[in-house]
């Protein structure tokens, strides 16, 4: 684009007024200021825009005519682009796209959307499931405006808003010997098969825990989507591990879960909110993170146990 919005108001404000002095004294800038803008508006599109009368002030040629019409239009567009601008900042209206860790969102996001729904009409929120790494990328690039998750490899690039720790726990099917237990430690389940969610910094995390108990586990699958996992789990594959412990202890397949503390010292992941470092929020984004802090606070996940 070769000219600025600065330089068509200065254009405008000398073609009503027919004076470069008038026009000076309109838009409150130097005189040399805006004969530099039509000068450099003229130049930059090869047109004379005004006829310069000595000591009579100045009158528009025909392309200045037409020029004028086009850039009167556009100072128009301009301020309703500011003014609906002004709107989106001051209200909470509008879309409001956010990311959920796939491990989370079933059991977060729909209480999350009912309530927000409920307290703000005017919005229409998009969730999008993904994994750590897609997610920070989406965050990135705009396409979401924060997202839900755990505090695992948080870039620097982010801020994150904690709002409770999640323990890790593991789960067994209904028919594993350990089943009835109500706890069990990392080394009493080391030997038997563990299936791994094989996720970005997901895997990375659960892999850990292991090293802080000083066992090695006998991975003998790993999976990507945990309702998998929790279907091989419960007909008899294995065991896992996870941060949140859904309510129903069912499969998608109708067979039962067992879930058990562990009793190993483990650092628990705290689930939060991440946003863009330096972006300023919206008084949209303000409002969810407000509600994600009222429901979510050091308080069970809504779809937990």
């Amino acid at each position: 684009m070769r000219f600025t919005l600065k330089q068509i108001a200065y254009f405008v404000a000398t073609a009503e007024t027919g004076s470069i002095t008038q026009a000076s004294e309109r838009v409150n800038i130097s005189q040399p200021s805006i004969s530099s803008a039509i000068t450099a508006l003229e130049e930059s599109y090869g047109i004379q825009l005004f006829i310069r009368h000595h000591a009579q002030g100045l009158s528009l040629t025909a392309e200045g005519q037409r020029f004028l019409r086009e850039a009167r239009a556009l100072l128009v567009q301009a301020e309703e682009v500011e003014s609906a601008a002004m709107v989106i900042s001051a209200r909470v209206a509008g879309p409001l796209d956010i990311g959920c860790l796939s491990t989370l969102f079933p059991l977060v996001i729909p209480e999350l959307l009912t309530q927000f729904g409920q307290r703000h009409e005017a919005v229409r929120v998009s969730a999008l499931a993904g994994h750590q790494t897609e997610l920070f990328e989406h965050l990135r690039a705009g396409r979401i405006s924060l997202l839900l998750t755990y505090d695992m490899a948080i870039p620097p690039d982010f801020d994150f808003i904690p709002l409770g720790p999640v323990p890790p726990y593991a789960f067994v099917g209904a028919t594993h010997p350990l089943a009835r237990r109500r706890s069990v430690t990392l080394r009493e389940l080391a030997e038997d098969n563990f299936l791994l969610l094989d996720l970005p910094q997901s895997r990375d995390y659960f892999l850990s825990l292991f090293r802080q108990a000083g066992v090695n586990p006998n991975i003998t699958g790993r999976y990507q989507y945990i309702d998998v996992i929790r279907s091989l789990v419960a007909r008899g594959d294995g065991y896992s591990l996870a941060n949140a412990q859904p309510k129903n202890t069912t499969t998608l397949d109708g067979r039962k879960l067992a879930y058990l503390a562990l009793e190993d010292s483990l650092r628990p992941l705290d689930h939060g909110i991440v946003l863009l470092k330096g972006l300023r929020r919206t008084p949209t984004a303000e409002a969810f993170i407000g509600l994600c802090q009222d429901l979510l606070r050091d308080k069970p996940l809504p779809g937990t146990r």
